[in-house]
């Protein structure tokens, strides 16, 4: 069986593929192939990505359109000297970092490739390598402290593993940025390997040569290696004499959350809330950009409203428990929604139910809670119906969150016992719900 993630096919002609690939992102950025899959920069409405596109390819491309990323964009610099070198010595992957250059250092500079390595948010922290390879990387901003995540500069190795937690190889058109169209590469995810949290990636880039399995296979042994010496190293020195005491978040249900830390609880504004719900889902931080565009409907917003919000967090929490450059939370988080999601990736719906206390912080419009509200509704409906339990059905529906479910209601009447005394009502229901989505009367 053919590995999807892996570029190219044995036997495949690597100029013949380009060239089919090369067509088909022209049609999907340009909108000829018909359709539309999101809408890039420019307004453009993509085509389907075609046949000849591999899936984790196509998926990609869509997500970068409907993130409107230009095909021909630059990879910002978010990070950079004191800034860039503070936030590297701090970050886990610094200690494994000897590690990469015993096992790929070599590899890079005698095939005239570079060694990457980012962090759980597609920056790169550290890019080296062969001197020609720099310099030309240099010059599409593949430099340490650029943003390469999929949101910022489309499909790439390092930015999609990250974006799947899965290593994955890009060649040549694959990748969506047109000034990378002459590299190649393969990434793959690094894990914490105590706590299972997505570190960052490594990844080797280079040419069309890495256009093979055996570059796939090579980066995601050394991620495997780095897992392990991490698992070794145990936790950083003196992290468990500075680190601050376990912060509890609850955002389900709730407009304004609860934060409790320290033996006090805070009733946070609903705008420290949604900062809260967005600094513990992104432990590596988050930078001033990006939390302008996860937390603001309107562009026109500008970074000196946040930055206040940010000081007036700051002054809430104490205790140094908000850092910047990047933003970050300096304590481990427990929030109520990822409790859920914990329990729906560990396949006990029952308990993702129990944890469940209504929708992610219900009157907020920013984009990124948004998106995670849906996630958590999305997938804790999902597993409910396909668990198909009267009784979890039941809960469901008889919350208000669930009363107007048609499906589930659905659902829950299918499965009812026969004969059972509720099974009048919820046929009842259901009929009244149908009826209310139809725009035809109950009978």
């Amino acid at each position: 069986m053919v590995n999807p993630w892996v570029a190219l096919e044995p036997g495949a002609d690597p100029a013949e593929r380009a060239g089919a690939i090369r067509r088909a992102h022209d049609a999907f950025t340009t909108g000829r192939a018909g359709g539309q899959a999101g809408a890039p920069a420019g307004g453009r409405r993509p085509g389907p990505p075609g046949p000849s596109v591999r899936p984790v390819v196509a998926d990609s491309w869509r997500r970068s359109a409907r993130a409107r990323v230009s095909p021909d964009g630059t990879a910002p610099v978010e990070l950079s000297d004191d800034d860039l070198d503070a936030y590297r010595a701090e970050h886990p992957l610094a200690r494994v970092m000897p590690l990469f250059r015993d096992l790929m250092g070599t590899f890079a500079m005698d095939g005239e490739h570079l060694l990457a390595v980012c962090d759980a948010q597609g920056r790169l922290l550290w890019v080296e390598g062969h001197t020609a390879a720099r310099r030309r990387a240099d010059r599409m901003n593949f430099v340490p402290g650029a943003a390469w995540s999929e949101s910022a500069v489309g499909t790439n190795a390092p930015g999609t593993a990250v974006a799947v937690d899965r290593p994955v190889q890009v060649f040549a058109a694959e990748h969506f940025n047109r000034t990378v169209h002459t590299w190649t590469c393969a990434a793959a995810p690094v894990h914490d390997p105590h706590s299972g949290r997505l570190l960052g990636a490594v990844d080797i880039t280079g040419g069309d040569r890495l256009a093979h399995p055996h570059s796939l296979a090579f980066v995601q042994a050394v991620a495997r290696a780095a897992e392990s010496q991490l698992a070794l190293l145990g936790p950083a020195p003196g992290a468990s004499r500075t680190a601050s005491p376990a912060v509890e978040l609850r955002a389900l249900g709730l407009d304004e959350a609860q934060l409790t830390a320290g033996g006090r609880t805070l009733r946070l504004s609903r705008r420290h809330s949604e900062l809260m719900v967005l600094l513990a889902c992104h432990p590596e931080g988050m930078t001033g950009d990006e939390l302008l565009v996860a937390l603001y409907e309107d562009e026109h917003t500008t970074p000196v409203t946040l930055r206040a919000e940010l000081s007036r967090l700051r002054r809430a929490l104490g205790d140094g428990l908000l850092r910047s450059r990047p933003y970050r939370l300096t304590a481990p988080v427990t929030a109520d929604f990822d409790t859920v999601l914990r329990h729906l990736a560990a396949g006990t719906p029952a308990a993702a139910v129990a944890a469940y206390r209504g929708p992610l912080l219900p009157s907020s419009r920013a984009p990124a809670v948004l998106r995670l509200r849906d996630r958590v509704d999305g997938q804790l409906r999902a597993a409910l119906l396909a668990r198909r339990d009267p009784e979890l059905l039941g809960a469901w529906t008889g919350s208000p969150w669930g009363a107007e479910d048609l499906e589930a209601w659905a659902a829950l009447a299918a499965v009812l016992p026969q004969g059972s005394p509720r099974a009048p009502l919820v046929l009842q229901r259901v009929r009244e719900l149908d009826a209310e989505q139809s725009g035809f009367p109950v009978r």
